[in-house]
């Protein structure tokens, strides 16, 4: 390193809720985040008590301190990149929106978890008009499931042109682009759906891995995009790469018993050390 020169870390935000099992939430942003050489820091919107099992009680962070811890990340550090992940309730929705309202330069990845992979509900009905009308203005880019899509835009999906009509709803909603994750749909390929603007839809397919560990799938995949862009890749790119990282995650954690239900992915198949931003000469 040249001690002429000053450098920083590449700083990414999560704003999700806390999973005890380790697998999804803000451990699984952090563990992504940090595998992918970008510094973590989180905002925490919920406490769970859950494990691959199941959810067994929700207990949300207070409003004012889900605010002042990210005014208390936002006004000290750089933060090139925004993952929000479980919210919960309407109230934590305003004080997101309201907070990030500050910062609109900075890319936001908006990942609308309701169901966890267990199947307990993470958000609240009040909650959804909330974000659609506070939040998806703001986003850069919404990764909603199948499941989750169909409830957001109203669209049953059944095949192909239904993801298109949904996400052609989620954008009129104010979403600059969406990511329709495929992974409820059967077959020995996982596809994806990218929408951006107009452009033709773009399918980005890995092959299917056969596991009972895809604990935290969805969140690992919103913060790998968010981290990418944290480190200056070009919109598209982050996302196959966000894709392709999920994708191996998956495969090497495929063989792995951790607890007795949906274990977690592999976060850390293949670190990477921090990476340096230069910020100039002294």
């Amino acid at each position: 390193m040249n001690k002429n020169e000053t450098y920083r870390y590449p700083v990414a935000l999560t704003i999700a809720g806390s999973d005890s099992g380790g697998g999804a939430g803000i451990q699984a942003d952090i563990k992504t985040f940090s595998a992918l050489g970008v510094f973590a820091t989180s905002a925490i919107t919920a406490i769970t008590a859950q494990n691959t099992q199941g959810v067994r009680s929700i207990q949300p962070v207070s409003p004012d301190v889900l605010r002042d811890q990210i005014e208390a990340v936002l006004e000290d550090f750089t933060v090139d990149a925004i993952k929000i992940g479980m919210l919960y309730s309407a109230e934590a929705a305003r004080v997101v929106a309201d907070t990030l309202a500050r910062y609109p330069d900075i890319p936001i990845v908006l990942d609308p978890i309701m169901i966890s992979t267990s199947g307990s509900k993470l958000l609240k009905e009040d909650a959804i008009r909330t974000i659609t009308e506070r939040l998806f203005p703001m986003t850069t880019l919404l990764t909603p499931n199948i499941p989750e899509a169909e409830e957001l835009s109203g669209v049953k999906i059944q095949n192909e042109e239904d993801i298109t009509a949904a996400a052609r709803v989620l954008r009129e909603l104010g979403c600059r682009s969406v990511l329709v994750k495929g992974g409820h749909l059967a077959g020995t390929e996982a596809t994806d759906w990218l929408f951006i603007e107009e452009e033709k839809p773009m399918r980005l397919v890995d092959p299917r891995v056969e596991t009972r560990n895809t604990h935290g799938t969805g969140c690992t995949l919103s913060s790998a995009i968010a981290a990418y862009l944290a480190l200056s890749i070009s919109f598209e790119f982050a996302v196959r790469l966000g894709k392709t990282y999920v994708n191996k995650a998956i495969a090497n954690g495929a063989g792995i018993e951790v607890g007795h239900g949906h274990g977690p992915v592999n976060h850390l198949f293949h670190p990477s050390p921090l990476h340096k931003i230069i910020l100039g000469y002294e």
